[in-house]
């Protein structure tokens, strides 16, 4: 892992025998059978001060889990596609509070829910349209099928709404979400969904490229990511780790490498869950934040600009905006910014951690964090779904946070 130079625990504030502790609970984790293999980079003030990869990429195929590793890390795809958005904003191609009818039209005049049933749905006028801002801390009233939750999830999985599965274009699946009933009004409630998806489509719509093309350009080529993409080409498919899912029995196969759609031309680019790579390149984006935009020189985006993303623009927290857990997580304590969660109050959120601290996670229980106090990164790169299945990011934190010693 070649992302940043690599030094003594103790030469950042580290300790090296606190951080030895993580060695014991990766093992544990592999040898128990609860994850097939994992991966965990520490960073401090700049530097690799801890990084060890355990355990199997790929079972059947006794594949090792290393720093060459690509993964699928879905949703971790979105602070990436924030950044791409946010560029734009950067030129002045709209602001937060713009309606985004302005670049799709076709969000105009829109529905929300408001009870009913099975049979028949009751809904009434949006108050208002969806804005870029609501669409970054996702409280747009947007939502996704997967969550089995409402009537609402259950149209979009019959109406086929989904960026991972669907033959369709990137414009269209998102005009098909547009013609459905929104779960809520529009800047009033925190629904996990669709919204990044969307935001992606804007930046093709806004930029006149396509949004991989984008973020090829402006986000992966610039920091050095090169194993990270959209598509996994046929060169590096023998480095793609297999995904599981757990049962009974132990870990099944919930997505081979052989036949993984993310190894397939014509995928849609999902802004909201579409990229895989190495947890190196995923080091370099989480190290650009930190560094406040830039990275090895180069500046993707302005120091204003970060600050503002990795702000909290919720009322309050996330539990307050009716979330009050996701995946393995509580979100008493937590709020959420551009493309972030955002820790307010480690007492509240049960949690170890600093105030300012922004993180997200992916559904093969990858996770990463970023804290500006501490000047630390952590990335947590393993497959298995769902991401809930264990407090593995909670416990790591424990970990990561004790060897904490200046």
């Amino acid at each position: 892992m070649d992302s940043l130079p690599q030094i003594t625990a103790e030469d950042v504030g580290l300790s090296t025998s606190r951080l030895a502790r993580i060695d014991g609970w990766m093992d544990q984790l592999v040898a128990s059978g609860k994850l097939p293999g994992v991966s965990v980079a520490v960073a401090r003030r700049g530097r690799l001060a801890y990084t060890r990869c355990t355990g199997m990429a790929d079972i059947a195929r006794a594949t090792p889990m290393a720093a060459e590793t690509i993964v699928r890390i879905y949703s971790m795809t979105k602070p990436l596609t924030s950044a791409c958005i946010m560029m734009l904003y950067e030129e002045g191609r709209f602001q937060l509070d713009d309606p985004i009818t302005r670049f799709l039209p076709y969000f105009a005049n829109q529905r929300v829910a408001a009870g009913g049933n099975s049979v028949k749905l009751e809904t009434v006028p949006a108050e208002r349209d969806i804005t870029f801002r609501d669409l970054l801390t996702h409280t747009s009233g947007l939502t996704y099928g997967f969550m089995s939750a409402t009537l609402i999830d259950a149209m979009y999985r019959a109406q086929g709404i989904d960026f991972q599965t669907s033959d369709l274009s990137l414009g269209d699946v998102v005009e098909k979400a547009a013609a459905l009933p929104l779960l809520a009004q529009p800047g009033t409630a925190w629904n996990y969904s669709i919204a990044t998806d969307v935001l992606g489509h804007l930046v093709a719509v806004i930029s006149g490229q396509s949004f991989e093309s984008f973020m090829q350009e402006r986000i992966l080529t610039p920091l050095g990511m090169n194993d990270t993409s959209f598509i996994v080409p046929t060169d590096k498919v023998a480095r793609f780790a297999a995904n599981y899912y757990p049962s009974p029995e132990g870990l099944q196969i919930f997505d081979d490498p052989a036949t993984s759609r993310f190894t397939q031309p014509g995928k849609i680019a999902s802004g909201g869950g579409g990229l895989c790579g190495t947890s190196g390149d995923y080091l370099r984006f989480a190290q650009m934040m930190l560094n406040k935009g830039i990275f090895n020189g180069q500046r993707l985006l302005g120091r204003k600009t970060v600050d503002l993303m990795t702000s909290n623009h919720l009322g309050g927290d996330m539990a307050s905006m009716g979330q009050k857990r996701f995946s393995e997580s509580n979100y008493e304590g937590v709020g959420f910014g551009l493309g972030f969660s955002v820790m307010l109050d480690p007492a509240r959120a049960q949690s170890i951690g600093t105030p300012g601290e922004f993180a997200w996670g992916g559904a093969a229980s990858t996770g990463f964090w970023v804290d500006p106090a501490e000047e630390m990164v952590v990335v947590l790169f393993t497959q298995l779904t769902p991401s809930s299945t264990y407090p593995i990011r909670r416990e790591l934190r424990a970990l990561t946070y004790a060897a904490v010693i200046d």
